[in-house]
């Protein structure tokens, strides 16, 4: 099984997104490149890093793609048909949280056993997430570069409450998406087990371990 350490970061403020910003950006970036369906077979350039603080769990995406698409702009909205990245993780292995988020950094969570029994939390909830993001476009390479870094507070996974991250092993998998991009794309950290492309496997979810 695929396994990673999130390390523990010391930071004041996890709301301070340019601090956030130089700690994860000196941490080593995991490549997102799996692409498990040969009908989908496009693959932008996707690596992630993450860490944690006692009451966040912090992210960065780093993507390269011929375009991107930001049309939902309403919580809980269809991210996953814009340029977005995602992030699954159970803590129980009898259910998961699935994290989306589109290249400007409107949030989605779901929560619930599988693909087909999901609820969305309350947008209040979903909010408190913090999100900084940078567009760059490379005429010269005909691509569209973007960086998404995450705040996302502890209380956010309402349904693990109270929760502490140090030491805790889970199950998690990381992935990028666009399903009404002009290349629809499938992409994932893990591979995924499935004959149609679905994120919502987790027996395909790799280890997650937090110092």
């Amino acid at each position: 099984m695929k396994q990673l350490t999130v390390p523990h970061l010391s930071i004041k403020d996890p709301q301070d997104m340019q601090e956030l910003d130089r700690l994860l950006n000196a941490l080593p970036r995991q490549l997102i490149a799996e692409v498990p369906w040969q009908d989908y077979p496009y693959k932008p350039a996707v690596e992630f890093v993450i860490g944690y603080h006692e009451s966040y769990l912090f992210l960065k995406y780093f993507v390269a793609e011929k375009a991107i698409r930001a049309v939902a702009n309403q919580v809980n909205g269809k991210v996953w048909e814009d340029s977005c990245v995602e992030f699954f993780i159970s803590f129980d292995d009898v259910a998961y949280y699935n994290l989306e988020f589109n290249c400007i950094g409107t949030s989605l969570i779901g929560f619930g056993p599988s693909k087909s029994e999901r609820n969305m939390l309350p947008a209040p909830i979903v909010e408190q997430i913090v999100t900084h993001t940078a567009i760059t476009r490379q005429p010269a390479k005909k691509l569209v570069q973007w960086e998404l870094t995450i705040a996302i507070p502890v209380t956010s996974f309402i349904h693990h409450q109270p929760l502490t991250l140090s030491g805790r092993q889970c199950r998690a998998n990381f992935y990028k998406c666009g399903d009404q991009l002009p290349e629809p794309h499938f992409v994932s950290w893990r591979v995924v087990d499935s004959a149609t492309p679905n994120f919502h496997v987790p027996a395909s979810f790799g280890s997650l371990r937090f110092e």
